[in-house]
């Protein structure tokens, strides 16, 4: 007698949510991965424009120390002010792109969270189908007993009608 497991389809939603949920986690760190390597690449360029800027800046005191015109002095504090600009903006860039590395930090912990309810879920579930087993095979044994014991009283009773014969 084969006896189905009655939240046997519950146990199966419950294991596919968690497939499912598995799935959002390994999206969300390559999500992360993908924004962190944006993040260095912005850094990077940062870097460099501020790498140039420090080397303009040294250019101008050199050209300050030498005594150049004044017409040429101009023109370098006027592109280094475009540098300091596009510094500025390569350093907020860094700043946006820290925000969204946060995000999906957080959009990460939230899915692994998220994860490991819905694998509690299914461990909980698991294990009442190992007790529910074990109950339906101590109920199985009772009535095989019973059945026996009725088998035995029956053949009890059969032989004490052919002694009385």
């Amino acid at each position: 007698m084969e006896t189905k497991y009655p939240l046997e389809q519950l146990k199966a939603i419950k294991n596919k949510r968690f497939e499912q949920a598995m799935i959002i986690v390994e999206k969300k760190t390559e999500a992360l991965k993908k924004e962190e390597e944006k993040m260095k690449t912005l850094e990077k360029e940062r870097d460099e424009v501020l790498t140039h800027k420090k080397e303009k800046l040294q250019q101008l005191r050199q050209a300050l120390d030498e005594g150049t015109t004044s017409d040429k002095l101009q023109q370098k504090k006027v592109y280094l002010k475009i540098v300091e600009e596009k510094l500025l903006e390569k350093i907020k860039k860094v700043e946006i792109q820290k925000q969204e590395v946060e995000k999906a930090k957080k959009a990460l912990q939230e899915a692994k969270k998220d994860m490991l309810n819905k694998k509690k879920d299914l461990e909980k579930l698991q294990m009442h189908k190992k007790i529910w087993e074990k109950e339906l095979d101590y109920y199985i044994k009772r009535e095989e007993e019973k059945f026996e014991d009725e088998i035995g009283s029956v053949k009890a009773a059969i032989k004490q009608q052919k002694k009385e014969r």
